[in-house]
């Protein structure tokens, strides 16, 4: 094959996989408002908090998440304001800002997560092992070359 039909090809992949991505993510969105009542950038603070387990800087937070500390904190603070999330200074530098679930959002979390997760399943229900072994190495490979790319 010839190199311009190559290039071709990539960027109509590329294309599908963001119309993919957009589309997916958008049915989640979907799902989350009418199902639980919340947004993805909720539901995807609340995932962080809970994966770490304990209190998280609001700086880890947003660089996690690739939002600016004060999207991260406007998110943070509803969620305060709802008792599923609390907010402390650090003991040993107090212009730091620990954030953590509470024990109510944790459950608030755990039963969104189950859903969510139950969701992607069925959104990606036609795909089996292999398929999913194979597109996972794929997307792996890009993503190494793209790294290898970067500076």
């Amino acid at each position: 094959m010839r190199e311009p039909e190559l290039s071709a090809r990539r960027l109509r992949t590329w294309i599908r996989l963001l119309r993919m991505t957009r589309a997916t993510e958008n049915h989640l969105r979907e799902y989350l408002r009418l199902h639980h009542d919340t947004t993805l950038p909720r539901f995807d603070v609340m995932a962080a908090l809970h994966r770490a387990r304990g209190p998280m800087k609001m700086s880890d937070l947003s660089r996690q998440l690739l939002v600016s500390n004060g999207n991260a904190t406007a998110v943070v603070e509803r969620l305060e304001k709802e008792g599923l999330a609390s907010r402390a200074p650090s003991e040993g530098d107090r212009r730091v800002v620990l954030a953590e679930l509470t024990d109510k959002g944790r459950d608030v979390f755990e039963a969104q997560a189950t859903g969510h997760r139950a969701e992607v399943d069925r959104l990606f229900s036609m795909l089996g092992h292999e398929e999913l072994d194979a597109l996972r190495d794929i997307l792996h490979r890009v993503e190494e070359a793209s790294d290898g790319q970067d500076g």
